[in-house]
């Protein structure tokens, strides 16, 4: 969150980490070469058919007669804004082949590449091609996988790139007999209305459909979903099919899993079926003015204190006051403060110590510095008689080591640390202590392409460093609303970029928070599935407030894709969930500035 308006930092890092791994395009999986019999797969590759076969993003691309590497035309496609101008489609390939990707390239930072190949996804780049050159690549499919994507892409801001004979040699996909039943089904996480499945991949399989109780229940395309709806304290049981275009297989041996008694993560089920979220500017004043703790409407049902701060990167001594008066002339004293925060929560509202932000680094890399964040957040909790704590952390605060390459088992101090602390201050005060985490899509989402610095190295070691963060403490965690703004476009699960500031974005975003995803591409670390009463979408309140602002009206197409399935647009969700728990924004200032706008609606469709 921030303190003023601030342009993304993310087009930056993104820049940063897509050089990063691109310039290990030598060093990408190994598949051995081609054999001569293979043929040449991809569709239209030279581009005499038009874009026939081919999509690419905001209409970036057209066909022109020059310049040709041959034939007659050639593809141009041109960046502008946040759109890398990505061209791409998708062929049918066989399970556990080997591939070889080629294109001819002309102009600035053009790349080419292949996703969804059930091993390591690979990519190789040139940064400068003045005249015709050739990119080459190579890569070897999973077990199950039956098709990939292709796809060329320029950088932001660039001018336009062109492309010709674009070929993929390797063997084509063939239909046969349906696959084998799946092995392996498991249940992970359980709440009182979900049950977390995954099993493993069936060669040559395109989907997989989950029977519960013997009915079928969802159809989903990777190797782990999360069932929702489910009744607490109640006795399931799961089996899985596969299927391919010849048919379904027999079903899986069955697993049973019991739902809990209570609520989601942490202490959620004390919070409304859905629940609005705001940050409230207590410590400083901005552009959109002071607001008094007593002045805030009963809309809100968590207010979030911002900020705690460290005295120093390292220290892990977080100091939390009021705003100067000379800043905020109609600031309360401390102790009208309190009373108001006492207030709020008896009339059912949650008060919380919001840590980080923009400015407020944090890196507990030391056992010292935990221990600081442990007695100095307790102060301001015990101080101020608040029910618990928000992790914004932002910047640099985390990040993972070389090496620390599974989400599961983190080993980097500054993650290890950060768990530790938030385990401690929760067992110190009981079931009731509220938690909750507002990380950049940067640290989270964007964890579905890249994890830390890589298996090579030389990523930005910030990627998906919230990951490890969200599953060490999910049985904790009250709420997760990801900053869906001040972000770059990121790739969701249907492998495509989406861009923020539409129903889109927010559909896709949470959607990967739903349904798990495989982190890295990597199908034997799955981040799994957060129950949806512990997620809320993230937004800012005003167009002053970040990058990203989304009109009422596509917030509310997010919200009825989502809970309802309708409104969707192109992208398909994994699921339906009704009891996706609600909204955050940045922040309750910046929608008292802007005529309460975000309230008012999210009041309107919830019927508040």
């Amino acid at each position: 969150m921030e303190r003023n308006r601030r342009p993304s930092r993310y087009s930056r890092l993104v820049a940063a980490l897509a050089a990063a791994v691109l310039t290990a395009g030598g060093l990408v999986v190994s598949a051995e070469t081609a054999r001569a019999a293979d043929a040449d797969i991809a569709t239209n590759g030279g581009f005499e058919s038009g874009l026939a076969g081919w999509s690419c993003t905001g209409g970036s691309g057209v066909t022109v007669s020059t310049p040709v590497h041959g034939g007659t035309a050639a593809l141009k496609a041109t960046p502008a804004g946040s759109d890398n101008a990505k061209c791409a489609q998708t062929v049918t390939v066989r399970p556990d082949s080997a591939y070889t990707l080629s294109a001819w390239v002309q102009g600035s930072y053009v790349y080419l590449g292949a996703s969804g190949t059930g091993t390591t996804d690979v990519s190789t780049w040139t940064p400068s091609a003045p005249s015709w050159q050739k990119l080459t690549t190579s890569f070897r499919t999973g077990p199950a996988t039956t098709s990939v994507t292709l796809y060329t892409n320029g950088w932001y801001g660039t001018p336009a790139y062109h492309v010709d004979d674009l070929s993929l040699v390797g063997p084509g996909g063939e239909t046969g007999q349906p696959p084998a039943a799946p092995a392996g089904l498991r249940a992970s996480t359980v709440t009182a209305s979900s049950v977390g499945l995954a099993w493993s991949p069936v060669a040559g399989a395109t989907g997989y459909t989950v029977h519960r109780d013997g009915a079928a229940d969802v159809n989903v395309t990777g190797t782990s979903t999360t069932v929702t709806g489910l009744s607490p304290a109640t006795a399931y049981r799961f089996q899985v099919s596969a299927t391919n275009a010849a048919g379904r297989s027999p079903r899986s041996s069955a697993v049973t899993a019991t739902t809990q008694t209570g609520g989601g993560g942490g202490s959620g089920a004390d919070l409304p079926a859905h629940a609005l979220v705001g940050y409230l500017h207590s410590s400083f004043a901005n552009g959109s003015g002071y607001t008094r703790m007593s002045d805030v409407p009963a809309s809100w049902d968590v207010i979030n204190l911002a900020f705690g701060e460290p005295t120093s990167v390292t220290s892990g001594d977080i100091r939390f006051s009021l705003c100067p008066v000379a800043e905020c002339p109609n600031v309360e004293s401390p102790a009208e403060f309190k009373a108001a925060v006492k207030a709020k929560q008896a009339a059912g509202k949650k008060v919380l110590i919001s840590i980080g932000g923009q400015n407020g680094q944090v890196q507990l890399a030391s056992t010292a510095a935990r221990d600081a964040f442990v007695s100095s957040v307790s102060k301001i909790i015990d101080e101020y008689g608040l029910d618990g704590l928000d992790i914004d952390f932002e910047g640099h605060s985390l990040s993972l080591n070389t090496g620390d390459t599974d989400f599961r088992n983190p080993t980097s101090p500054v993650i290890v640390n950060l768990i530790s602390a938030v385990k401690s201050l929760k067992a110190k005060y009981g079931a009731d202590f509220v938690l909750t985490m507002a990380p950049e899509t940067f640290f989270v989402q964007l964890g579905y392409q890249f994890y830390g610095s890589g298996p090579w190295g030389g990523q930005d070691p910030r990627a998906g460093a919230y990951l490890p963060v969200i599953h060490a403490l999910r049985d904790d965690l009250t709420l997760l609303h990801v900053q869906d703004y001040n972000s770059g476009p990121i790739m969701g699960l249907d492998n495509q970029f989406h861009t923020m500031g539409g129903a889109d974005f927010h559909i896709a975003m949470t959607d990967m928070l739903l349904t798990g995803f495989p982190v890295a591409g990597d199908t034997t670390k799955v981040f799994p599935a957060l129950d949806p009463g512990q997620v809320a979408i993230g937004l800012p309140a005003s167009s002053q407030a970040g990058n990203g602002h989304t009109a009422p009206s596509e917030v509310n197409k997010a919200l009825d894709c989502l809970t309802k399935k309708t409104n969707c647009g192109s992208y398909q969700t994994h699921g339906t969930w009704p009891t996706l728990r609600g909204l955050m924004t940045w922040s309750i200032n910046w929608d008292r500035f802007n005529q309460w706008e975000f309230s008012r609606n999210f009041d309107g469709y919830f019927g508040s």
